[in-house]
């Protein structure tokens, strides 16, 4: 009996969640609308599975490239839920543990195989440092979950942290000049892991990714701007781009939260 009274309250709980955040009820003839999003989810994973797999055969670029492609699935799964109507706090779940695999234990994973596997323990806990805050990150994410598009996030996300690091080794493998400055030093790249993962479960707000549109473009010029230029710079420089977007959309997001502070501390009564 107490089992079937819980059972119930956690419907009920789940039921006044969902009125909360505004997400409507699965009807009936509705599962195509979540089958569609939680597709590109399960490749998500898929992705991040198979990378895990060529982290162990030693094919780092592969396995970058996988990280990658899991992050393109994750930007669809999304779109593909608004699209269809289909998000539910189920996807939304779904979607969190597909990504806890793809953006937090393929790129530990990476960091200990690559560069930390020499160091003992000591390697071994820092790796793991990008799991767990993904975790934490991804769980504080569903709490606050809602259908509408967000403009920008309360810390690091996720695939941000996982395209950072993957952008490091991939410089590290295509380009000399970065291994001679020294990147990888552990006295360098460990504190850069250190600061990835802590800034995930920080409460510095970060920027999503703009829905494109002609209305977008009117009321966000200099933002579309910047993501149009970034993708330039991607498209032309791939390594060397990716890895200096991701610092400046990191820098950008610490300034804005150092000028919130400043104005904070400058507003208080003397």
């Amino acid at each position: 009996m107490n089992e079937q009274r819980r059972s119930v309250k956690l419907r009920s709980d789940r039921r006044a969640r969902e009125e909360h955040n505004g997400i409507p009820r699965a009807r009936p003839g509705s599962r195509a609308s979540v089958a569609v999003p939680s597709f590109f989810t399960l490749m998500n994973l898929f992705c991040g599975f198979v990378a895990i797999t060529q982290i162990h055969q030693g094919q780092f670029p592969y396995a970058c490239y996988l990280i990658i492609l899991a992050g393109l699935f994750d930007l669809l799964d999304g779109m593909a839920a608004r699209l269809t109507r289909g998000a539910s706090l189920f996807g939304a779940e779904l979607d969190s543990l597909c990504d806890v695999v793809s953006f937090g234990v393929a790129p530990a994973y990476l960091i200990y195989a690559r560069i930390l596997e020499g160091s003992g323990m000591f390697g071994l806990m820092v790796s793991a440092l990008p799991v767990m805050c993904s975790a934490v990150r991804l769980a504080r994410f569903n709490l606050q979950f809602s259908e509408e598009k967000k403009l920008d996030f309360e810390g690091l996300p996720t695939p941000v942290q996982a395209y950072f690091v993957i952008a490091i080794v991939l410089n590290i493998d295509q380009e000399t000049w970065l291994s001679r400055a020294g990147v990888l030093d552990l006295e360098i790249f460990i504190p850069v892991v250190v600061i990835l993962s802590l800034l995930m479960v920080s409460l510095i707000r970060f920027d999503g990714v703009p829905r494109i549109s002609f209305a977008y473009l009117r009321q966000y010029p200099v933002a579309s701007g910047a993501y149009i230029l970034a993708v330039s710079l991607i498209g032309f420089l791939p390594y060397i781009g990716l890895l200096s977007v991701l610092l400046v959309y990191i820098v950008v997001g610490l300034a804005r939260a150092a000028m919130r502070s400043v104005r904070a501390l400058m507003a208080l009564p003397k």
